[in-house]
């Protein structure tokens, strides 16, 4: 697969919000009802969406617990997993280690080291855009922002108050949900985009 070659050229404050997906489309996975249909959707996809996040360490030394927080998304829905909830956990390992379903996403290389320390998961089948959409003159990974803004013209809006939040508390803000869901729904969008942009990659 060739780069995208995606650069921070197009990236202004002056650009459309990126819309996200609305709240109902949002599922934060708790209860049976909510897994079953989670687990349906995610076995019907031949690629997801796929984030997660930790609560932030502040002192030096400090080893995260993370991931508490899983991300999947198809094309209709963000499903939001909650580490604590120990019932999710077998489709996670379902979902995360199957060689068939790819997932895609930015930054994947902390997300796959800490699903193994903390759920023994060892994802297969990822596709970090990350790297992928990388150009010769493009130094580090690319971030979903430029990505939003090269792909879409638009501005992907990311609060780094939300960004840093707790995301082992019990409850989530809509706030937290938008942006769990966004990170990892926008990943599905950008992969869609870059391989009509690219059919031969």
């Amino acid at each position: 697969m060739s780069a995208a070659e995606v650069s921070r050229a197009g990236l202004t404050d002056d650009l459309p919000p990126y819309p996200g997906l609305d709240l109902d489309r949002i599922i934060l996975v708790e209860g049976e009802a909510a897994l079953a249909a989670a687990a349906d959707a995610l076995r019907a996809a031949a690629v997801i969406g796929f984030d997660s996040e930790s609560k932030p360490t502040f002192r030096k030394g400090e080893e995260s617990t993370g991931p508490h927080l899983i991300q999947l998304a198809t094309d209709d829905h963000a499903w939001l997993f909650q580490v604590a909830n120990a019932e999710a956990h077998p489709l996670l390992r379902e979902i995360l280690e199957s060689p068939t379903l790819l997932k895609v996403g930015f930054g994947l290389g902390n997300d796959r080291s800490a699903l193994k320390r903390r759920l023994d998961i060892v994802p297969r089948n990822l596709l970090d855009l990350g790297e992928k959409l990388r150009g010769p003159g493009h130094r580090g990974t690319v971030g979903a922002k430029v990505a939003v803004a090269h792909f879409f013209g638009l501005r992907l809006q990311k609060s780094k108050k939300t960004g840093t939040s707790n995301w082992a508390a019990r409850r989530l803000d809509e706030r937290q949900l938008r942006y769990a869901a966004n990170d990892a729904h926008v990943a599905l969008c950008l992969y869609r985009a870059w391989r009509a942009a690219h059919p031969d990659a």
